[in-house]
């Protein structure tokens, strides 16, 4: 019997959206250069521009925050966070970050140095830029048939084992650490296989290479794994995230992400030698090692999401429902990226506009046609985010946790509809003005 996706949980607390026309859309966008970035919040009715801090908070994490310790060292915030990290990550040092790419700033300024090279599955954007900061290479190393966004696998967010190899073997005094995203966001929000992970991690061991996972979406990534690694079946989320990490050196995480906050990260090694230097930095940039540029209840309401992130019911209704957007625009012909993701569906935006020239940014041009005709925030994941290198011309439409119900969904739906039978009227975009790293937050773009 096919159900209807319901919400696993009930709504105590709203947050009124301003529905505002086809009209003023037009003015606002072009007030803001064509760049969503550059739009208020309180212009937007459906905020699909990313999942990161943007998910709705549970009475529990709430109820965290009312009892968040906010003494500079040694808080029992802390202790309660501290105990979470290690009991599901299984590394000793955890050092807390204000954000995900916090982490990343202290991990790549203490291991990289000019010239070495980064390999990944996919590197997202903070992360290749904060590598490129230390004049090091970051290499992505997926399989080539994953490439080809209709290209169907159930683990797409795989690392290329002959690809790392290959590289390593010509390379290694050149190569710091080996980092896998689970899942994939780059390459889709898609899913690394615990088989993919293991054997990264005898490769990693062969060469004495250190392995971290960017752990942003590591609950989602072990559903994927439950559901779809015939080994893990009747494992248990908790026991699959705990045996992912037990393969890995460390990790960075955006907290942001499955740990269901709006604010918050963290870094784990097992090396004390690394941990005294990433804690050196931390305390130079962040704050003291016991909040790392976090208040107190920051760090309770990360520990109580981590927690629930893993819950099955409600991961169960996150894929589910993402799937079910998916589902919905593909029946109509709408080109994504197959198969669906975890925390967002990617438009193949080549293939919806194959008129527009990469040089003239189709994923931006529709991005912002989403939101003219809808009132949608989405993200450009293409060539104004990674250059002329980028392999997709990608538009992801991130799911905020907890944040709307399958109305808003249903709504996402009929205005993607609508903008794909008027699509040859979408006119490409170039760039008038844009700063040097990280492009796409604050360029500014105008109509061809």
């Amino acid at each position: 019997m096919n159900k209807v996706i319901i919400e696993p949980f009930r709504i105590k607390s709203v947050e009124p959206i301003a529905l505002n026309n086809r009209n003023d859309r037009l003015e606002i966008l072009y007030k803001a250069f064509n760049n969503l970035f550059l739009i208020n919040s309180d212009d937007v009715i459906i905020d699909l521009l990313t999942d990161s801090g943007t998910g709705a908070m549970s009475s529990q994490q709430w109820a965290g925050i009312m009892i968040g310790d906010e003494s500079y060292a040694g808080s029992n915030s802390f202790r309660r966070f501290n105990k979470t990290i290690q009991e599901f990550f299984g590394f000793e040092y955890v050092i807390p970050t204000h954000q995900g790419r916090a982490a990343e700033k202290i991990l790549f300024d203490v291991m990289c140095k000019e010239g070495d090279i980064v390999p990944s599955n996919s590197h997202f954007d903070t992360t290749r830029a904060n590598i490129e900061f230390q004049k090091a290479i970051a290499i992505d190393l997926i399989p080539d048939d994953f490439k080809n966004t209709q290209f169907e696998h159930p683990f797409k967010g795989n690392i290329d084992l002959e690809k790392l190899e290959s590289l390593l073997s010509a390379n290694s005094a050149k190569i710091p650490l080996i980092i896998i995203t689970v899942t994939n966001n780059t390459g889709g929000g898609q899913p690394v296989s615990m088989s993919n992970i293991r054997e990264v991690s005898k490769i990693s061991k062969k060469y004495k290479i250190p392995l971290y996972i960017d752990a942003c979406r590591f609950a989602e990534n072990a559903f994927f794994i439950k559901k779809r690694e015939k080994a893990y079946r009747e494992t248990s989320i908790v026991d699959i995230v705990k045996e992912m990490f037990s393969y890995a050196d460390g990790c960075t995480m955006s907290a942001k992400k499955d740990g269901i906050a709006n604010i918050g990260g963290f870094l784990c090694t097992n090396s004390k030698k690394l941990s005294m230097k990433k804690k050196d930095l931390l305390i130079l940039t962040e704050g003291f090692p016991t909040y790392g540029g976090l208040a107190g209840r920051d760090l309770d309401a990360i520990a109580i999401g981590i927690k629930e992130a893993m819950d099955l019911d409600y991961l169960n209704y996150r894929i589910t429902s993402t799937a079910y957007l998916g589902k919905k625009i593909s029946e109509y012909g709408v080109p994504v990226l197959l198969p669906p993701g975890g925390h967002a569906i990617y438009i193949d935006a080549s293939i919806f506009l194959p008129n527009i020239p990469k040089e003239n940014f189709p994923g931006q041009a529709l991005a912002c046609s989403l939101y003219l005709e809808g009132g949608i925030r989405t993200s450009e994941i293409g060539s104004l985010m990674f250059g002329d290198n980028s392999p997709h011309e990608l538009v992801r439409l991130a799911i905020p946790r907890r944040t709307y119900t399958q109305s808003h969904i249903d709504y996402v739906v009929e205005v993607i509809k609508y903008v794909y039978d008027n699509r040859s009227k979408i006119k490409g975009l170039e760039i008038v003005e844009q700063p040097k790293f990280l492009r796409h937050f604050s360029a500014k773009l105008k109509n061809i």
